[in-house]
């Protein structure tokens, strides 16, 4: 790797997710970027570090195979969120 920096800006990840939406034709409400930023840090919080992008995966997959819509990516977020919550061993 070379010696800059792999950490974005906000205005960088804002850019990324354009292209991805123009990539792959989605509409701005399909790439909900601060509620999978806050499953990451949840789940990074709650379980581990290396569960978050696994865990985003996850929710995205499931999210998709009912259907896709916001509310279901919601919905799968608020769930993953939960089960991270009740985690044994995390910290109170």
């Amino acid at each position: 790797m070379s010696g800059s920096s792999r950490t974005l800006p906000p205005e960088a990840l804002d850019e990324w997710a354009a292209a991805l939406r123009e990539r792959f034709g989605l509409a701005a409400d399909d790439v909900p970027i601060s509620l999978i930023l806050d499953l990451a840090r949840d789940v990074a919080n709650d379980v581990a570090r290396p569960a978050a992008p696994f865990s985003a995966f996850v929710a995205g997959l499931v999210a998709g195979r009912a259907g896709g819509t916001p509310e279901q990516v919601r919905e799968t977020v608020d769930a993953v969120v939960e089960l991270a919550g009740t985690w044994p061993g995390r910290e109170a």
